[in-house]
This record gives C-alpha cells, structure tokens and sequence, in this order.
C-alpha cells in the first residue's frame, strides 16, 4: 500500500487582506516524484515556502512523514527529513565546490565538526561530501572556487548540497531555469539517480517537458488553489488547467 511522506491538510496563507492559499490540501507518496505547477502568481513558491517553514500557516497543517511540522521552525526540519534548493542559487561563491557540498551537512555534524580548513585534515564529512561529488560527476571541480563555474554545474551543486542533510523528502524550486538542454538532461539524470536511491522529490517547475520526463504526478495551483492533481499527461487534457493557463477564450 502506497504510505502519503508529506500531507497537506487544508493549508492556508494570508498576506495583509489578501488569501494567496486557499484550503490546499494534497499528499505526496514516498519515494514518488511530483510537481507543483501553475501559472505565474498561482502561489508555487508561497506553498514551497509554507512545506519548508519559511512562511507560518494561518490555518491548516502540514505532516512530514506522520510528524506534524506545521509549526516547527524551518532550520529545524531538515532533522525530520526535509530539505530544498531555491529557485536562486543560495552557494557560498568565495567557497570551493566541496566546502559548499559540506555547508549541507550541518544539520548532522553540528558547525563544531566541520569548521576546519580541508588542509586541517581529511575527515569523515570531507570524504562523504567527496563521494557525493564523485556519484554525480562532479569530482573534477570539488576544489574550483563556485562562483567560477557555468551556472549549470552550479544548480547540480546546489542539490548535492541539499542531499548532504539525507532528507526523505528534497523540494526543488524551478532547477531547470536556467539550463540549455544539455544541462537539463545532466539534471535529470541526477534527480532520476536520487529518486532511484528512495528519496521522494517535489518539484516547482515551469517547463513542462521537464515535468514530463521526470515527474510521475502534477498538482495544479491557479490563485492559491488547488484545481487539479493527476499525472502530466492527464493535466495537459484537463480543461480546468488548460483554462488556467490559456484562459477560456482559447479552450474549446
């Protein structure tokens, strides 16, 4: 039986007198990868950003694997087992590419265990952080400054650095802006090797093709609400998104 890792329980969001979340509510199964799509303004990253703890609800709830997190502050859910990127990338650019891996790692070695220069010595969290880099073919720039490499390289670094914190559940916020098609394709086949190594992935993304070939599940946001939640190939034939994207005047 399928077992929901992340519920979200009629969640709701207000800033000033406007709702931007209205009543959202949907799950997403282990080891599953889903997208969270809409139009600009369809409150994405808002949502995102509630998941993560950046935003506090006003009303509702949100379970991370049977744990309610509603109010756990968003430092600290990465212990339970959640981590993200963001949509700009937030790496340390006077760093080397494995120091910034290992910045993902505080949550479980306490800033104490990894505040050293790597000539110091090599110790367990360098090593882990060197066979992260190696697994996803990028051991040739672990000593590269980050601010100095494509911008491509830099997203792929990004999310390694997210997986440094083992999360059961890795939100990803629009990690396909950016790249040309090649960068997209080594994107992908870095998620589809994280997702095949068990852990679940929820994606904001704009570019359908991308959704398409990775993503098995689309939930549709269009004014702070869901409208849809199915597969990409079913939401490209649904009329409410088709509408929420085209507007009416353009869906027979």
């Amino acid at each position: 039986m399928e077992r929901a890792l992340l519920s979200l329980n009629q969640v709701n969001k207000n800033f000033g007198g406007l709702r931007v979340i209205n009543d959202v509510s949907f799950a997403v199964t282990a080891g599953s990868r889903t997208a969270l799509i809409g139009p600009n303004g369809a409150g994405k990253t808002t949502l995102f950003n509630l998941i993560s703890g950046v935003y506090e609800l006003d009303n509702g709830s949100i379970q991370l694997d049977d744990l309610d997190i509603s109010h756990i502050p968003s430092h600290a859910r990465c212990r339970y087992g959640l981590s993200r990127s963001f949509q700009n990338i937030r790496l340390m650019p006077h760093l080397s590419t494995v120091e910034n891996v290992m910045l993902g790692q505080h949550s479980r070695a306490g800033m104490a265990g990894m505040l050293f220069p790597l000539g110091i010595g090599r110790n367990r969290w360098v090593r882990e952080a060197e066979e992260a880099l190696h697994n996803a073919g990028l051991d040739s720039y672990r000593g590269q400054i980050v601010a100095d490499l494509p911008y491509g390289i830099q997203k792929r670094i990004e999310v390694i650095r997210a997986l440094m914190a083992q999360p059961k559940l890795l939100l990803l916020d629009e990690p396909a802006a950016g790249l040309n098609a090649s960068e997209t394709d080594a994107l992908l086949e870095l998620l589809n090797r994280i997702s095949e190594e068990g852990v679940t992935l929820l994606v904001v993304e704009h570019d359908m093709n991308f959704v398409s070939r990775l993503c098995q599940q689309v939930v549709v946001l269009n004014f702070g609400e869901k409208i849809f939640q199915g597969t990409p190939q079913q939401a490209q034939q649904e009329r409410a998104v088709l509408e929420a994207y085209l507007g009416t005047d353009h869906v027979a």
